[in-house]
């Protein structure tokens, strides 16, 4: 079994927790992980194959913003809230509270098409 890499809370840094955070679909992600201890990566709603969401998965654990675990087949991920928060007070907050008010994410899941 692949071992999980995840930064110590020192090793999370401003740049990188910004980059991961820059990209709609992984906002959604930390998005539904809002507020929930865990959950299964199967039951993220996003409209995406299963290896774009790995890859998404993947480059939040590598910034720090998530916790992946592995349960038996499954991976289970977490919000690294309490690091997020010794780190960068606030921030995690800010930025979901701006997405979730924005109505980007129901262009993610309803894309315009009216210029196509």
């Amino acid at each position: 079994m692949k071992i999980l890499v995840h930064p110590d809370r020192a090793d999370i840094h401003l740049s990188s927790v910004l980059y991961a955070l820059s990209d709609p679909l992984r906002l959604m992600i930390v998005s539904q992980l809002r507020g929930v201890s865990e959950r299964a990566c199967g039951e993220f709603e996003l409209p995406v194959a299963k290896s774009t969401q790995s890859h998404h998965v993947r480059t939040l654990r590598e910034a720090g913003i998530i916790n992946v675990r592995s349960a038996g087949t499954q991976r289970l991920i977490s919000l690294r809230t309490e690091d997020m928060e010794a780190r960068f007070p606030g921030l995690l907050s800010s930025i979901l509270e701006a997405y979730e008010t924005s109505g980007e994410k129901e262009r993610i899941i309803a894309p315009d098409h009216s210029s196509d």
